[in-house]
């Protein structure tokens, strides 16, 4: 059983590819861009004609939305034990969380980053930035409020949700005025023990390094 991704540095695509990682499948990456003005490949599109990713292919299918892919790869893949079960109590907890990962906190980073799909004009886009950089702790303090002392994002077991949470930390940039980790401890101490595991090291390694360098 294999796979491929259409996949970019510093998207969605690489908490979809620490899945793939964690699972122990084969996959092909197929390189494409986030970059706005950069054309993207006639076969994403052809998938996604939002044009975004990640786009997971296999056999003569693909889907897109990151969520919906880690969600459909944890319950194809039982084995990985990166979900819980439908007949478990965490499931409802877990398909929870993803979703409001996508809906909300990704959303609140599009507001920050592509505020001219939120404004009007190009004079009431810095009001856009400013509700996502205020929508960004607010997700993140609903978040780290879930956790509390749980072990792990849904409880005492990892899950495909603390992967998702370590790619979102990812994208932090309190240079711009988003909130650093260490304003939500519960979400700090997840995701600093995500960043040890060796799927993360391999999908990360170039961020991994960047963070160690002095600034």
């Amino acid at each position: 059983m294999s796979y491929k991704l259409y996949y970019a540095p510093e998207s969605a695509s690489l908490g979809v590819r620490v899945i793939l990682e964690e699972i122990g499948v084969d996959y092909e990456l197929l390189p494409t861009s986030t970059d706005m003005d950069k054309p993207r490949p006639q076969g994403q599109l052809a998938l996604n004609p939002n044009g975004w990713i990640p786009v997971l292919i296999w056999d003569e299918n693909a889907m897109y939305e990151c969520a919906a892919i880690a969600i459909f790869l944890c319950d194809r893949h039982p084995e990985a034990k990166l979900a819980p079960t439908v007949n478990e109590p965490e499931r409802g907890l877990f398909l929870q969380t993803l979703v409001y990962f996508s809906n909300a906190v990704q959303n609140a980073f599009q507001l920050d980053y592509y505020p001219d799909r939120f404004a009007d004009t190009p004079a009431t886009e810095p009001s856009a930035q400013r509700r996502g950089l205020r929508r960004l702790r607010e997700t993140w303090k609903v978040i780290d409020d879930q956790i509390g002392d749980n072990k792990w994002v849904i409880g005492d077991r990892f899950s495909a949700a603390d992967i998702y949470l370590f790619m979102l930390t990812t994208w932090l940039k309190p240079s711009r005025g988003q909130p650093s980790t260490q304003e939500f401890p519960n979400v700090k101490r997840i995701s600093d023990a995500v960043a040890q595991r060796h799927s993360v090291q391999v999908v990360y390694e170039e961020w991994i390094s960047e963070q160690k360098m002095p600034r």
